[in-house]
């Protein structure tokens, strides 16, 4: 299995949670690498952010996440053993499994060097999911990330 590659029963786990949660995003990371992945959900902040500053947070669930509090701590904390974040993942319900302007600002911003798994999840299906990965070749005009691999979705 290579870096590329995300075990089967992991990415089922994520379809589900995408399901759960829909029509707000579902958000995680993964630890460890190849076959040692471990899944660690997470739950989607957004709404309260929205709730508590609406200006400064003006994106909701049905099109943003964020992960916060204990387990943003446990997210940098992993960096420092043996099995650190290597994919951070979320759903986008209904636009489908692309790596939004907003993705990249916030990826940017954070400057975590994991890769991101966007779900497409729909009304009735997951339809993909794709993973991105930063660009070291990108120029000021292009992309900084870009999709490294594709997964197969699953009717629910």
């Amino acid at each position: 299995m290579t870096d590329l590659e995300i075990p089967a029963d992991i990415l089922a786990a994520i379809y589900a949670q995408a399901r759960a949660e829909f029509p707000g995003e579902c958000c995680g990371y993964l630890r460890g690498p190849g076959p040692e992945r471990t899944l660690v959900r997470c739950t989607n902040y957004q709404d309260r952010l929205h709730a508590l500053d609406p200006v400064a947070n003006p994106r909701t669930s049905a099109n943003g996440y964020n992960f916060g509090g204990r387990q943003q701590i446990d997210f940098a904390n992993s960096f420092n053993g043996d099995d650190p974040a290597t994919i951070i993942y979320h759903s986008h319900p209904r636009v489908g499994a692309y790596f939004s302007l907003e993705d990249e600002a916030a990826a940017l911003s954070a400057g975590w060097m994991v890769d991101y798994l966007v779900v497409d999840v729909q009304e009735h299906e997951i339809r993909e999911a794709v993973l991105f990965r930063r660009d070291p070749q990108a120029g000021p005009e292009g992309p900084a990330f870009v999709a490294v691999a594709r997964f197969p979705g699953a009717a629910t």
